[in-house]
């Protein structure tokens, strides 16, 4: 399989030159003009080495090292500055941020393949360290779920931050420690909708994971969340060790089938009443934040995941206000009368 390369570079005919070399060399290489973006391509693309320039618009090379190199999926990947800077506080910023290597600009052809087989092949002996101690320390059977996750590393999201892109691909199973996750996908127009929301002791991701395919959605932390990621390995040594596990796993995906049915149907068929009506009904069943009958989603969301305009949903809201189905908090939305709304058409 061919090694991921990723290259930000403001300037363009070097960004295509550059491109152009490591693509005679048998990379898979993405690029990207500015380091906004290359950090959004980063978290989809997961490169196995990231080259990038300093000096650049919007976001300079040391705030993309500084950021990425706080990103759980992003942190161990190799890190090459491009530069035409030389002077030795320059070198020293760079090396205190984390950066493995520095290449100048102009730079030879055979300087630049050099330096990324170098630090490639490091990144494969330090990955394959780290496959060994993890298979030296972890039990031969897994046969209590709690007690496993207390040892296990939790992963933290801040609020916004995504955790999957549509297109990128998994191989763990992403499990809830704590905090809200949803998963969301674009229509051809450009506008969100919500696919699903993630609590406490919730998986999600499993798609991917479990077909080994691409993920067809995006996943982004709504709060502060903490992650769990379960190998297959791990996943069957649960399964295979807590069969009550695997039944509800297998309860799960029944269920999400279902509700993802229904929604189709709505989405096809229903009117804007009874697709809120029964968006709320699940939500009061299944979304992460709520106490008693109030749900704590904000109009955003909310409208994202029935599939109508913002303004839309408020209507719908206030009518269902006067008809005392709900009470409209400042944290969400209170259920009133489930009863009525499950009459809704």
């Amino acid at each position: 399989m061919k090694k991921k390369i990723l290259l930000i570079e403001d300037d363009k005919i070097v960004r295509e030159n550059t491109s152009e070399i490591l693509e005679l060399a048998n990379y898979d290489v993405k690029t990207a003009e500015n380091g906004k973006k290359g950090i959004e391509l980063a978290k989809a693309f997961l490169p196995d080495i990231i080259i990038c320039d300093i000096l650049m618009p919007i976001l300079d090379g040391y705030g993309v090292l500084q950021i990425t190199s706080k990103l759980p999926d992003l942190e161990h990947i190799p890190f090459i500055f491009l530069t035409a800077k030389t002077h030795h506080t320059d070198l020293r910023k760079g090396m205190e941020l984390g950066a493995d290597d520095y290449i100048t600009k102009p730079f030879e052809e055979s300087e630049l393949l050099r330096a990324i087989e170098i630090r490639l092949k490091r990144a494969e002996v330090f990955e394959q360290k780290s496959a060994n101690k993890l298979t030296a320390t972890s039990p031969k059977s897994i046969d209590n779920l709690e007690q496993f996750l207390q040892k296990k590393k939790a992963f933290t999201y801040q609020k916004g931050e995504t955790i999957y892109c549509n297109g990128s691909k998994s191989d763990v199973l992403f499990l809830v420690k704590s905090g809200i996750v949803k998963t969301y996908k674009y229509n051809e127009l450009g506008k969100e909708y919500n696919t699903g929301y993630y609590g406490d002791k919730e998986y999600f991701g499993y798609v991917s994971f479990l077909n080994n395919t691409m993920h067809f959605d995006n996943a982004k932390a709504i709060s502060t969340t903490r992650l769990y990621k379960i190998s297959k390995e791990e996943i069957s040594e649960i399964f295979n060790n807590n069969h009550q596990i695997l039944l509800s796993f297998i309860h799960l995906l029944a269920n999400n089938l279902s509700h993802s049915k229904e929604q189709c149907l709505l989405l096809a068929y229903g009117s804007v009443r009874e697709k809120t009506a029964r968006m709320l009904l699940y939500l009061l069943e299944n979304y992460p934040s709520k106490s008693g009958y109030e749900i704590f989603i904000d109009r955003n969301n909310l409208s994202n995941s029935i599939g109508v305009a913002k303004e839309t949903l408020t209507r719908t809201l206030n009518d269902f206000k006067k008809e005392s189905f709900i009470e409209i908090t400042k944290k969400g939305v209170k259920i009133l009368n489930k009863e009525k709304l499950l009459e809704v058409k």
